[in-house]
């Protein structure tokens, strides 16, 4: 039986790369979106066309009262598409952006960030670990935006610095049960992200590009490659680590 991944935010950007990624290497996906229910399905069948198997639930990983209800959800379509209780992988890849310097953050921007990046991680985690396989994997979504500080993003950058410290934690207390945690911090890359202004913008694109070594930003496949390599046997090995997938920016 192939393995089975979750993977928050999959419908679009670094999530929906990751899916296939690990789809092409025979992992079934569970794909979760927001909003925009036809873009996940597209992706459900993009992930078959690789002989994987898929389906799409809605979830918003803000609103935490709604997570019993949608472990209820995982719990009925492992059963009916899998014959089983139990999935291998979770990737906490759904998140959101706002761009504001810190003298300009209000309460409203701040308390969105962290439910969506913190509490939301922290708690969704929390009840889909008994569902989660012993042996299994969790990867957390970081950012560069941890390391190195451009203006603009103190709020989002502490929400991830705050994710970095969390799967230390879990790597140290899942450890019993041969669970592996670990972080992918990406740097700027080309996506919607707050605007699309990487992908979008040829002044900020060229200007970023100018601080990373390799010459570019990056792309969602550079991002969902390397997540569905840490995922692979040859990494079961790879514990607590924070790996920053960005091509040398800003070193």
């Amino acid at each position: 039986m192939n393995k089975i991944a979750l993977v928050t935010g999959s419908s679009r950007g670094l999530g929906k790369s990751t899916a296939l990624h690990l789809a092409k290497k025979g992992v079934d996906i569970i794909v979760t979106y927001h909003r925009n229910s036809e873009a996940a399905k597209n992706v459900v069948a993009e992930i078959e066309t690789f002989g994987a198997k898929a389906v799409a639930l809605q979830l918003d990983t803000a609103d935490t009262k709604t997570f019993d209800g949608f472990v209820g959800q995982i719990q009925h379509s492992l059963q009916d598409q899998w014959q089983t209780d139990r999935f291998d992988f979770l990737v906490n890849n759904a998140g959101t952006g706002v761009y504001a310097l810190f003298a300009e953050t209000t309460e409203e921007d701040f308390d969105h960030l962290m439910n969506v990046h913190v509490k939301g991680v922290f708690f969704l985690t929390q009840k889909l670990l008994p569902l989660l396989n012993d042996g299994g994997r969790i990867v957390n979504l970081s950012s560069g935006l941890a390391r190195f500080a451009i203006p603009g993003y103190a709020a989002y950058g502490t929400m991830k610095g705050a994710i970095e410290v969390l799967t230390r934690y879990l790597a140290k207390e899942l450890g019993t049960r041969q669970i592996t945690v670990n972080t992918v911090a990406p740097g700027a890359i080309e996506t919607d992200f707050v605007g699309g202004s990487v992908r979008d913008n040829p002044d900020v694109n060229h200007y970023l590009a100018s601080q990373t070594a390799l010459g570019r930003v990056g792309l969602p496949d550079d991002i969902g490659g390397a997540i569905a390599s840490l995922l692979s046997e040859d990494n079961q090995w790879v514990n607590a680590q924070r790996i920053e997938v960005s091509g040398g920016q800003s070193i």
